[in-house]
């Protein structure tokens, strides 16, 4: 759970940490299940930038591993806002002056622009695969989570939903990233936020569920979403 290159991010949750309980292991285990259990949840996915945040709000389809939405700049010029639609490996963009404040439904078929993802060196690029991330076909498994570093921090509530905030454990691939994220997940495993920092950025990404109602992703001209 969670990406090799993100560093330890922040929270508002108080109290830990501490070990997790059976409970919180196996809710901690079934909530990137749950996104995809789910299909596809609405997000808002909050970027942070040296120059000047970016926005984005919109969709993500965990099952065709497929986002779309809007992007709007927050303390900087409208340059970056437009409609996006991103994939594990690619990222499409189309401009626009004067961006709505969510996207249609229905892509527009023409003006959009492809490039690679990048790995490294985007906060925009780094956000839009964590965003990703956080669905899986099956559970993780819960007694592992804890002996890899797992833990509870505090309850929080996230728009009336009453949460527990959570680490996930050290990368598969990297010792010592123990509490590189953290969940704030309901009493079912639901994922209400996320929050965690990416490399060279001062704040963290913030990655919140369910703002607005879940529209279903229509693939933009040169995408395709994996099935």
């Amino acid at each position: 759970m969670g990406a090799a290159f993100l560093l330890v991010g922040h929270d508002s949750g108080s109290g830990g940490p501490r070990a997790l309980t059976s409970d919180e292991a196996n809710r901690l285990a079934i909530t990137r299940f749950r996104n995809y259990e789910a299909h596809g949840r609405a997000v808002t996915i909050t970027v942070p930038g040296t120059a000047g945040g970016l926005v984005v709000t919109g969709s993500v389809d965990y099952q065709g591993k497929l986002g779309y939405g809007v992007v709007h700049g927050t303390g900087r010029d409208t340059s970056s806002d437009g409609l996006i639609q991103w994939t594990p490996t690619s990222v499409f963009v189309h401009p626009m002056a004067n961006a709505p404040a969510n996207a249609p439904a229905s892509p527009p078929r023409s003006g959009w622009y492809g490039r690679p993802l990048q790995s490294s060196g985007s906060s925009l690029d780094s956000s839009l695969f964590i965003a990703l991330s956080l669905g899986s076909d099956r559970p993780d498994n819960a007694q592992l989570l804890p002996q890899n570093g797992a833990a509870w921090w505090g309850r929080d509530q996230v728009d009336g939903h009453r949460v527990d905030v959570m680490t996930g454990p050290s990368s598969p691939d990297r010792s010592g990233t123990a509490g590189n994220v953290r969940y704030w997940i309901g009493s079912d495993g639901t994922m209400y936020r996320v929050r965690v920092s990416v490399a060279s950025q001062p704040e963290p990404v913030v990655i919140d569920f369910d703002t607005h109602k879940y529209v279903p992703i229509k693939p933009a001209p040169g995408t395709t979403p994996i099935r």
